[in-house]
């Protein structure tokens, strides 16, 4: 029983929302905004369960000294400093939370990707060495787009540039979109296994007989 109840909810809600998108009825438009209202308020309380994991983790790590403890401490006092600040001022221009944000948070997550280009280019290195055929059009395919992107490549040659645009917007495309189709796919196939019952790994691995 204990199982049936979340496993008949969620077969219910799951029609419910696959049937409103479809028939958009007055009826259901009215559902599904109460719906995300009540989808918002258990974000809220899933926001607070992140919170306390975050503290519980990291002053267990602080407490008994493991290693990196003192990353631990900045993550810790960083929480505690922007929660006072945002709750003090409106995160808005010109209040201190917005400051910090702008002043310290960009300039990291700019630090960091910067950071994270040598580690792409390495990765690459490593992969575009043209040991097989398909290496060897990888290789290939990386030199003209990066070059045709840059202004050096035009002043090479013109046609870097137009074959480095056509690569995106031909080959690139159409394997970015057989990527989605096969995501979305995936997407339906598990909804569907969701909704009939037959995917139970949210329960956390129980099976009922």
């Amino acid at each position: 029983m204990r199982l049936r109840i979340p496993l008949a909810i969620t077969f219910i809600a799951g029609t419910f929302m696959f049937v409103q998108f479809f028939v958009p009825h007055e009826v259901g438009v009215k559902a599904y905004d109460i719906a995300l209202r009540w989808s918002r308020i258990i974000g809220s309380f899933a926001l607070v369960l992140g919170i306390g994991s975050l503290l519980k983790t990291h002053l267990d790590r602080v407490g008994r000294k493991r290693e990196g403890w003192f990353y631990s401490v900045v993550t810790l006092a960083s929480l505690a400093a922007m929660s006072f600040l945002g709750l003090w001022r409106k995160v808005e221009p010109g209040q201190p939370a917005y400051w910090v944000f702008q002043y310290v948070e960009i300039p990291l997550e700019a630090t960091m990707f910067s950071m994270l280009a040598f580690f792409i280019a390495s990765a690459a290195y490593r992969t575009f060495r043209a040991r097989t055929p398909e290496a060897t059009l990888l290789l290939l395919t990386a030199i003209i787009v990066m070059i045709g992107r840059v202004p050096i490549g035009a002043a090479l040659h013109g046609l870097l540039g137009d074959a480095a645009e056509w690569i995106f917007s031909v080959p690139s495309t159409a394997a970015k979109r057989g990527i989605l189709f096969g995501v979305a796919l995936g997407a339906i196939a598990t909804s569907l296994r969701i909704i009939l019952g037959i995917e139970r790994s949210y329960f956390g691995g129980e099976q009922e007989t």
